[in-house]
C-alpha cells in the first residue's frame, strides 16, 4: 500500500489519510518525545513537541473524548504527530 500511494495523485493520497487521532495515539506519541528528549531543569519542562501534544491530550482527557480531529490541532501539534509516525508510530 504505501508504495501506491507514492504513485497515486495527491487527491487520491489524502483520501487514503486518516482525519482523527485517538487518545492512546496521542500518548504513544507524548511517551516518544519524552523518551528522546526527556523533561530537563527543576521544573522538569518538556520538549516543545510534548508540550504541544500535551494540551489536547489533557483536554481529551477532561472532555471524556477518544479520538480527536487532525484539522483541530495547530501547526506544531501536527508536526510533532506526523514526525512521531514517521519515527515507526502508527500512520496517520
Amino acid at each position: 500500500m504505501v508504495g501506491r500511494l507514492c504513485t497515486m495523485p495527491l487527491r487520491l493520497k489524502l483520501a487514503h489519510m486518516k482525519t482523527l487521532c485517538t487518545l492512546a495515539e496521542l500518548e504513544a506519541a507524548i511517551n516518544y518525545w519524552r523518551t528522546r528528549s526527556p523533561s530537563v531543569g527543576d521544573e522538569l519542562t518538556l520538549c516543545p513537541q510534548a508540550s504541544a501534544l500535551a494540551e489536547p491530550y489533557a483536554l481529551m482527557i477532561m472532555e471524556g473524548k477518544r479520538e480527536i480531529a487532525l484539522d483541530s490541532l495547530d501547526a506544531k501539534t501536527r508536526d510533532a504527530l506526523l514526525d512521531w509516525q514517521k519515527s515507526g508510530g502508527r500512520s496517520f
